[in-house]
């Protein structure tokens, strides 16, 4: 794998420092790269008996791009993605494009796409060569985990460290289902697409070697499951979007393989640490798939949780990054749970949001992307 320079992690303190890290999904190996990146030694611990991610397509935004590019991955990542031009809201009946927000003339990174399995080889490659150490197997419970000077949870939202340090949630179901699929469709633009109906949307944008990766999600007050990849039936898809635009209902004819998750809410953790553990990523704070935010923000506090450490012993170093971090997932977390009322609005308010958008586009679409400039344009690397 071809590795790009590092930036620099600045204090020093976690050279030497033994780091176990639970969970081999994307916030825990972003996690163990920074801290290896520093000069600790790092052990990571999967329960599952491979690393093999089956999952479908993932969005890298310009802040998540940031941290990839600070870990050294700058290169590899490109090679391993489409750059994505253009964000387009569409009208799911009718099939045609509300505007076009163009993506390609925003300073600073590109925004990516990414096969979910080919960013998780991409991390564990950069793992591996910086010395981490990968156990899968490992079933391990809190009391178990091996004696180091830092425990990182980055075990997504059936982490065995949150309710370490919370005690158990209550999720509640959102009254939304999502299924998620990936087909083949050579020659498509490189634009997120965002079909957009009442009470449902499916969101539809391209991945490399001439494949479509498709999420779309319908309200309902049928309960579905938690979880990444529960199958269904792709004639239930096909079914819960009939009636719809035959551009989009075409893709679903091709779809033959699909998962079915429920979308549940939970709380952002009241306690990210206590002694020498933390967690990031879902294990803080799930986050509904709306603002495509979810390995973006687990990129940022795999980055700032090793800053922090390296810039500090531990017991000061947990609670600055907490603070440094929580104020913003929440609101990330708030803008992607109003996107979630914004996607699925029926009659007058919806004709009206359409218009809206039409004339945005129209007139500046600049100033509509600009919006999310507090998003984007962090960079937690500098900070």
């Amino acid at each position: 794998m071809t590795r790009d320079k590092p930036t620099a992690l600045r204090g020093g303190l976690n050279r030497g420092r033994r780091v176990a890290v639970v969970g081999a999904g994307l916030s825990g190996l972003a996690a163990a790269l920074a801290f290896a990146r520093g000069g600790a030694r790092v052990e990571v611990f999967e329960r599952a008996p491979e690393i093999a991610e089956v999952g479908a397509g993932i969005q890298v935004s310009p802040n998540g791009a940031r941290v990839l590019a600070a870990l050294g991955l700058e290169g590899a990542a490109a090679a391993r993605s489409v750059a994505a031009q253009a964000v387009e809201p569409m009208d799911a009946i009718t099939g045609r494009r509300l505007t076009r927000f163009d993506l390609s003339e925003r300073a600073g990174p590109a925004y990516r796409f990414f096969h979910r399995a080919a960013l998780i080889d991409l991390l564990l490659e950069g793992c591996r060569a910086a010395g981490v150490t990968v156990h899968t197997g490992a079933q391990i419970s809190a009391d178990a985990l091996p004696v180091a000077d830092l425990v990182v949870g980055g075990d997504g939202i059936r982490s065995v460290l949150r309710p370490v340090l919370n005690g158990a949630d209550a999720p509640f179901f959102t009254g939304q289902v999502a299924w998620r699929a990936v087909i083949d469709h050579p020659g498509a633009e490189p634009v997120a697409r965002v079909w957009m109906a009442p009470r449902q949307h499916a969101v539809t944008y391209p991945l490399p070697g001439g494949r479509l990766n498709i999420v779309a999600v319908q309200e309902r007050l049928q309960w579905a499951k938690e979880g990444w990849n529960i199958p269904d039936e792709p004639g239930n898809l096909r079914h819960a979007f009939r009636g719809l635009s035959g551009r989009l209902t075409g893709l679903l004819e091709k779809v033959d393989s699909v998962g079915l998750w429920g979308l549940f809410r939970h709380p952002v953790a009241a306690q990210w640490h206590k002694d020498n553990i933390a967690i990031l990523g879902d294990a803080a704070h799930p986050t509904l798939p709306f603002l495509a935010q979810g390995a973006n923000l687990a990129f940022e506090d795999a980055w700032v949780l090793a800053a922090c450490c390296d810039a500090d012993e531990i017991p000061a170093a947990l609670p600055h990054y907490q603070q440094m971090r929580r104020a913003r997932v929440e609101r990330a977390i708030s803008t992607a749970n109003g996107n979630a009322v914004k996607y699925h609005l029926s009659g007058l308010p919806r004709r009206v949001a359409h218009l809206g958008l039409r004339g945005i586009g129209a007139v500046a679409p600049g100033a509509y992307m600009n919006r999310l400039n507090w998003l984007y344009d962090h960079d937690v690397t500098r900070t």
